[in-house]
């Protein structure tokens, strides 16, 4: 599996369709328990996939909204340079207050505005 989605459960049924699994969460702690799952289920010492984890997550996929339940968990994953990487879009509701676009980020990064 190279992509899995983490999100509300319409996002979750709609990539199923594209045939990306996923995993719906409600809150904080739901979203905490599938991130983990993904990011630490695979056990490189056993070469095996640990109780509950999955394995071949190269792409991450998380609503904006998820990513903000994870905060440091998120952050301190990002920072370690591991697979799976992270891509965070918005959720059903739209883009959250405060979020750039990709756009936006681009055009910060590269200083040009076309």
């Amino acid at each position: 599996m190279d992509y899995f989605f983490i999100g509300d459960s319409e996002l979750v049924t709609a990539f199923r369709f594209i045939g990306i699994n996923g995993a719906a969460v409600f809150n904080a702690d739901t979203a905490r328990a599938a991130f983990l799952r993904i990011t630490r289920g695979w056990d490189d010492t056993a070469k095996a996939v640990l109780p509950g984890g999955v394995e071949g997550c190269r792409v991450l996929i998380l609503t904006e909204e998820a990513a903000d339940w994870l905060g440091n968990d998120l952050t301190e994953w990002q920072i370690s340079g591991k697979y799976p990487l992270i891509v965070e879009i918005p959720g059903t509701m739209g883009r959250l207050p405060g979020r750039k676009s990709l756009v936006d980020s681009i055009r910060e990064a590269v200083g040009v505005r076309v």
